[in-house]
C-alpha cells in the first residue's frame, strides 16, 4: 500500500469515527500560536480528505482537530444527556418572552 492510500484509508476511518454532529472536548492543542483552550467542547462539522477535523466549537472557534496530533475525546453519553438537560432548562428560563409571555423576536 502506497502512502496515498493509507492517507485515504485513515482519513476514511476518522469520518466514520466522527461524522459531523459528534461532540467533542478537548484535552490537548498542539497549535503553538493559538490553541483552543484544554477542556472547550465543541461539534464536528466535517472531516476534511486528510483527515484533519473541522469543529465549531463553543467559545466560537473554528480551528480544526488533527487525530495523532491534538489529544481529544468523544463525549460520553451521560456528558451529552447533561449538556442537553443544561439546554432545555435555559430555554424555559424565560429569557427569550416579553413580559407578556410572548416570544421575543430578534433581527
Amino acid at each position: 500500500m502506497n502512502e496515498f492510500d493509507r492517507m485515504r484509508r485513515t482519513a476514511e476511518r476518522i469520518k466514520e469515527t466522527y461524522p459531523p454532529g459528534t461532540r467533542i472536548q478537548l484535552d490537548h492543542m498542539e497549535d503553538p500560536w493559538a490553541p483552543v483552550p484544554p477542556g472547550t467542547r465543541g461539534t464536528v462539522q466535517y472531516v476534511d480528505d486528510i483527515g484533519q477535523i473541522g469543529m465549531k466549537w463553543d467559545n466560537g472557534r473554528s480551528l480544526s482537530l488533527v487525530p495523532g496530533e491534538d489529544s481529544f475525546r468523544k463525549l460520553t453519553d451521560s456528558e451529552l444527556a447533561e449538556e442537553n438537560n443544561q439546554k432545555n432548562n435555559n430555554d424555559m428560563d424565560g429569557d427569550d418572552l416579553d413580559e407578556d409571555d410572548s416570544p421575543v423576536l430578534s433581527m
